[in-house]
């Protein structure tokens, strides 16, 4: 069961990561280009903003807040932010369901592998089986022993091939045990992917305001374009870096534990090879 573990985790977390990478150096270029961008635009209506300066400080319904500045860009932006907050509500609710099941008493419960090695070791073979197919019982090392004895009762060299059973039913379980976590690469995937193209949203809005306005456009009438594209880009590195990490401690920790079950399944089953 060792053997199938150590291939993929490695790829998918360096993948990862050089994504998250690539998007904040985006979300600071981003940024740069919209400074020089509006640089001109900034100097060319200096002088009247220096008249207007005062009032706007001293009225506190004119200061841009987050949500303002989300209303005034593109309104596909807002439908970014949606979705991102949605998938951020489902990666908590998927950090929490799989700390509460990838854990050693759910996959290697004690009693139960205590009640299997002492069925075997007295040659109650059948009586394990029906064990392990008890639903108060389920765990991994229990579908993986149960493959390993119907492989035992049913065939003529029944110790010789119990071993390809046991490494059919690990791998058919660790498949499982990954696609439960799979959900948290998509999220934190996605995420950061859904932050810039409302960064690139944002960026055309402001474009488009400053051609609108032959170059003259006023910073706040900016403020909503760039403060779409930068909010959106926070936004999805917010839910992809805590659900990454998240991802790979479950990864991490699925192979310890799938390691750990492989020594202790050879361990359960070793009385059938004194018995042929």
């Amino acid at each position: 069961m060792e053997g199938i573990i150590n291939q993929a985790g490695n790829s998918v977390i360096k993948k990862n990561t050089l994504m998250l990478i690539c998007a904040l150096a985006f979300g600071f270029c981003a940024t740069a280009l919209l400074d020089s961008a509006s640089a001109a635009t900034l100097q060319s209506v200096a002088g009247e903003l220096s008249e207007t300066t005062t009032n706007d400080i001293a009225d506190p319904q004119k200061k841009t807040t987050l949500a303002r500045m989300l209303v005034d860009g593109n309104p596909l932006g807002l439908v970014i932010v949606g979705v991102i907050l949605i998938l951020s509500i489902a990666s908590v609710y998927f950090i929490i369901v799989n700390a509460s099941t990838i854990t050693r008493s759910r996959m290697m419960p004690e009693p139960v592998m205590e009640d299997l090695e002492q069925m075997l070791r007295e040659g109650e073979v059948g009586r394990a089986v029906a064990y392990c197919h008890d639903k108060k019982n389920y765990s991994l090392v229990s579908e993986v022993v149960a493959a390993g004895l119907q492989r035992y009762q049913s065939s003529e060299f029944g110790f010789a091939e119990y071993r390809s059973a046991v490494e059919e039913a690990g791998e058919d379980q660790i498949g499982r045990l990954y696609r439960k976590v799979e959900v948290l690469n998509v999220i934190g995937t996605v995420s950061p992917m859904l932050g810039l193209t409302g960064t690139v949203l944002g960026m055309i809005e402001a474009f488009n305001t400053i051609a609108s306005r032959e170059g003259m456009a006023r910073p706040e009438e900016l403020a909503g374009g760039i403060g779409q594209a930068l909010i959106t880009t926070l936004l999805g590195l917010l839910v992809a870096i805590p659900t990454m990490v998240a991802f790979s401690y479950f990864r991490n920790k699925i192979d310890s534990i799938v390691s750990e079950a492989g020594k202790r399944v050879e361990r359960i089953m070793s009385p059938l090879g004194r018995k042929k």
